[in-house]
């Protein structure tokens, strides 16, 4: 073991009562951190198959992105179970429901033993890691065991880059042996290859191959018939902060507002409670969509505090914002609403969807606003101007569908590195 590996190791055996405190302390807000809790820290448990496909995805973005290369695997390996893996209680939950017939695990933190049983356990006949899940314990052990593992969806920004270059030694060899990585776009593969991986190759986004599930559009009509008609602007998956910004800002425009209903999904269901009371603390009059039932005449703001169910909430909308952009957190996934035809508005940050939230700009698909005053404005002159809306709208649908086939583009790189 480099020395590198070896302080790497040293530090996570160290910080180990700390992970126990930080997930107990996630816990009092959402106790599904404290399931499971055995499989974190390494417990081996009696695998459902062996010989499955693995896929790690980190937490929900990253398990929905799978979904379309998942089909993709299963259709060139028909026969082979399959074995999903995240780090986080939501992905879970979003696995467990895009997946029914998936083995679900936690993947045990990056301890050397812990890799090299987890593998050893489920012997899966190859693996797959979602986007940048670069665990260099993991890697050697899978290596080790002669296992292939393969970097998809791979993204890498320069400020990550910054990030990971202060530990080359450590992040350079893990990425030499990995089987094959599919980077996103040129730019993620050149910053992989000057953090020292031996090739990388530019395979496109699978997030432009997902298709919005079925089972959505009748609770999306459900929705609309529910909202009365009103215009409704959907923010979904803001973070910490952003929503007493928008609700500031929809506040100060109240007499533009007029019966437009503002609905806020949060991105982390632990904060439900708190954005509900954000909002009636500044005087909104604030229904949840658990409650059930038609929005009142009289709410001014709709809580999506339910899980599963964004795309009916996009489905019913007339104009969508993405959150994580008003502040410096890069964005969440923009692809998602335009896939259903929605004009899309995102913030200054988005770094991690910096290919993507370009593109839509270009395609005339989305606009990019300051902060979130300039949000309200650009929402309220968007939902007064049909036809700008609709082109727009269609512009969204046109650019999602000029950027598929990255499933398809992966699975012939790891048809052809397993057949090498």
């Amino acid at each position: 073991m480099s020395w590198q590996r070896s302080l790497y190791s040293l530090v996570w055996r160290l910080a180990t009562p700390l992970i126990r405190r930080y997930l107990k302390r996630r816990a009092r807000k959402a106790p599904a951190y404290l399931q499971h809790w055995d499989e974190r820290f390494g417990a081996t448990l009696e695998p459902q198959a062996r010989g499955a496909i693995w896929i790690h995805a980190v937490s929900v973005g990253e398990t929905r992105a799978a979904l379309p290369l998942v089909k993709a695997l299963r259709q060139r390996w028909p026969d082979a179970p399959l074995l999903l893996t995240q780090m986080t209680p939501t992905g879970r939950a979003t696995a467990a429901s895009l997946y029914p017939d998936a083995e679900i695990r936690y993947l045990p933190y990056d301890y050397p033993q812990a890799a090299r049983d987890f593998l050893a356990a489920h012997q899966p006949r190859f693996g797959v890691l979602m986007e940048t899940e670069l665990w260099p314990n993991l890697i050697h052990a899978a290596h080790e065991q002669g296992l292939p593992l393969f970097l998809a969806n791979a993204r890498l920004s320069e400020k990550s880059l910054r990030g990971y270059r202060r530990i080359q030694g450590l992040i350079g060899p893990a990425l030499r042996e990995l089987a094959g990585i599919a980077a996103q776009t040129r730019e993620d593969a050149g910053r992989l290859l000057a953090l020292g991986a031996a090739d990388a190759v530019v395979c496109g986004n699978t997030k432009y191959d997902f298709t919005p599930p079925q089972a959505m559009r009748p609770l999306a009509e459900q929705f609309r018939q529910w909202t009365g008609g009103r215009a409704l602007l959907v923010c979904a998956s803001t973070r910490d902060g952003e929503e007493a910004l928008i609700l500031a800002a929809w506040r100060q425009a109240q007499a533009r507002v007029g019966n437009t209903l503002l609905l806020m999904v949060p991105r982390h269901p632990e904060r439900f409670a708190e954005v509900a009371a954000t909002a009636e603390a500044q005087g909104f009059i604030v229904q949840k969509r658990s409650e059930g039932g038609p929005v009142r005449p009289d709410t001014q703001v709709w809580l999506g505090d339910s899980m599963g169910e964004l795309f009916a909430y996009y489905g019913a909308a007339d104009l969508a914002f993405v959150g994580g952009s008003l502040q410096a957190l890069g964005g969440q996934n923009l692809i998602e609403p335009a896939s259903l035809g929605l004009p899309v508005l995102f913030g200054p940050s988005m770094f991690n969807f910096a290919d993507a939230s370009a593109k839509a700009l270009e395609a005339g698909a989305a606009m990019q606003v300051e902060d979130a005053g300039a949000l309200v404005d650009a929402a309220l002159a968007l939902l007064a101007d049909e036809t700008r809306r609709q082109t727009m709208g269609a512009a969204a649908l046109a650019f999602t569908q000029a950027h598929q086939g990255a499933s398809r583009r992966i699975v012939e790189l790891i048809a052809a590195r397993l057949a090498d």
